[in-house]
């Protein structure tokens, strides 16, 4: 591994560079390509790889920007901007950070899900570490090969869950990527402190497996005591190698997203984004739509579809705020009921998998609303009358006319969040739930959906993107110096988000921030974490009149560095 290097030079910042001519020319950390100066080219050794023009980045930006607006397919345009991230990681985040609401959904949801889908065979260049159970015993010497020693951040996932599309083997790499890119270009991480991991434990993805282009480990996955002493020694790995990185853990199959979890948050600072995160920009815009409604928080009733990582996740967070709001007892639990594959989860059935049971109804509470176990949907809208329905079932379509209507009959602004995603497995359609509700939903969804016509006006529908809420996070955990990342920090990212929402957004239909203002978001979100911790005696102690500063100081920008050459 090589130092990212920066040193003092003539009174200014510098990066001390150890390659020349070509090396240097095909390293994208260092890459200046056209931008670097005439004195530049003599120090090292470009005159003559270059064309004469010296380019500034404003130039360069435009130009790769072309390049990848003519490109017509979503795909294409992923593996134009991999292309530009490969030769020149600088311009890569200023082209992403200048044209970020057009270009999110294709470094991230929903093209990325293609993009791991078809891996194998658009692969260009390798980024990031693979760990496979051909590792064992030697996975710190395995990460001793990352590209830079200071890791700071580190995004790894099994594959098995990729976004709805299930187990991708090898292809889910791209995930990891993709939140790096926007950790990079949201909360400022420098690409040189961040690491993607695949652990690449096999595949039952029989079509993969069945694929001569394949590049994963071709093997069945690994489960088990096995699985998990291959994960043991990974993090025993990560806390020798790089003992100051939070690590966050990324689509990981709901059993094992809980219980790595669980295992190691103690032990080095991590968090599981489809848990933790994913619940924070939900209730964000529960909160959010609390403000539009005038209903307060502690007056919500609110019904989850779907009990996995996500649904629980979002239920026990709802819960947090509820709690923070005044709202404990049987009151509490009134106020929210989860359903899982089976129906509504009441504790008088056998439910197999423990992270549902502390949100099972008691029976008693249940029968006293004429529901069961196993009760539908439609069932429970109509017995508890909710003000929020959330979906993540990853049924398209579960958010039927029907059980719609009927929620629109008994609450003047119901809020509607089908957060199932990609696109083709959202639990409804936007269009639809104006529709139905004529006009008066408050909708925001999983994967980006167009502006609606509704009642005579043009609703902006908002995407409870995960992007809002961990690169902030991410951010305040590292400048608050955080080693255990506690629920309670999301919840502080959640009120944070849900204050970012202006009210002209509230008047134009949408529970959340115009993606553009992502690192301005960022930076509320981070100083809202850095509060919170030290607060609660879990980080620095940070004046509050230093805080914002502390934030804005640990956010890089993409701008060219001086290079200098060693001493």
């Amino acid at each position: 591994m090589r130092r990212y290097e920066r040193t003092q030079r003539g009174g200014e910042e510098a990066v001390v560079v150890p390659f020349r001519g070509e090396q240097l020319l095909s390293h994208p950390m260092y890459n200046q390509g056209t931008a670097f100066s005439a004195e530049a080219r003599s120090a090292f050794g470009l005159d003559g790889l270059l064309p004469p023009a010296i380019s500034s980045q404003d130039q360069q930006a435009r130009r790769a920007y072309e390049n990848i607006a003519r490109k017509g397919e979503p795909l294409e345009r992923y593996i134009g901007l991999a292309a530009l991230q490969d030769r020149n990681e600088h311009l890569f985040y200023r082209v992403l950070g200048d044209h970020l609401e057009e270009l999110l959904p294709i470094v991230y949801t929903p093209t990325v899900g293609l993009a791991c889908q078809q891996y194998s065979r658009i692969f260009r260049r390798a980024r990031g570490l693979w760990i496979t159970p051909g590792h064992r015993g030697r996975i710190a010497e395995t990460l001793g090969n990352a590209p830079f020693e200071e890791v700071r951040l580190i995004v790894v996932t099994d594959n098995e869950r990729i976004l709805g599309l299930g187990d991708q083997g090898a292809g889910g790499m791209g995930i990891p990527v993709g939140k790096l890119a926007i950790y990079s270009t949201a909360a400022g991480f420098h690409p040189a402190e961040t690491l993607p991991i695949s652990l690449d434990v096999g595949t039952d993805n029989q079509e993969l497996l069945a694929d001569d282009l394949y590049l994963g480990w071709r093997q069945p996955r690994l489960r088990g005591a096995a699985y998990l002493e291959l994960v043991d020694e990974f993090v025993d790995a990560v806390e020798r190698v790089f003992p100051d990185a939070l690590l966050q853990w990324e689509d990981f199959k709901k059993g094992n997203a809980f219980r790595l979890l669980d295992r190691y948050r103690e032990r080095l600072p991590s968090f599981n984004d489809d848990i933790q995160g994913t619940a924070a920009v939900s209730v964000a815009g529960l909160m959010a739509a609390s403000r539009a409604s005038g209903l307060p928080m502690r007056e919500q009733r609110v019904v989850i579809l779907g009990a996995g990582a996500a649904g629980i996740g979002i239920a026990a967070l709802i819960r947090e705020a509820l709690g923070s709001a005044g709202l404990e007892g049987e009151a509490a639990t009134r106020a929210l009921a989860v359903l899982d594959s089976r129906g509504l989860l009441v504790d008088d059935q056998e439910i197999a998998d423990a992270y549902k049971r502390g949100f099972a109804w008691p029976a008693a509470l249940a029968s006293a609303h004429g529901l069961e176990s196993g009760s539908d949907l439609l069932a429970v809208v109509r017995a508890l009358k909710p003000t929020a329905l959330l979906g993540t079932s990853g049924q398209p379509g579960a958010f039927t006319e029907e059980i719609v209507r009927e929620m629109a009959r008994h609450v003047e602004r119901p809020a509607i969040l089908p957060l199932s995603n990609p696109t083709s497995v959202s639990d409804a359609i936007p269009s639809d739930l104006m529709t139905w509700t004529e006009g008066r939903a408050l909708v925001a969804t999983g994967s980006p959906f167009d502006p609606v016509e509704a009642g005579g006006r043009r609703v902006r529908v908002g995407q409870a993107n995960n992007a809002y809420v961990f690169p902030g996070v991410g951010l305040g955990c590292r400048v608050a110096g955080v080693r255990v990342v506690s629920d309670a920090l999301f919840r502080a990212a959640a009120e944070a988000l849900a204050a970012s929402v202006s009210d002209e957004d509230l008047a134009a239909g949408t529970l959340f921030p115009p993606i553009r203002e992502l690192r301005r978001v960022a930076a509320r979100i981070a100083a809202a974490v850095v509060r919170e911790a030290r607060d609660r005696g879990e980080g620095r102690a940070i004046a509050d009149t230093e805080v914002e500063a502390a934030v804005a100081a640990a956010m890089w920008s993409p701008r060219y560095p001086r290079l200098v050459r060693p001493d």
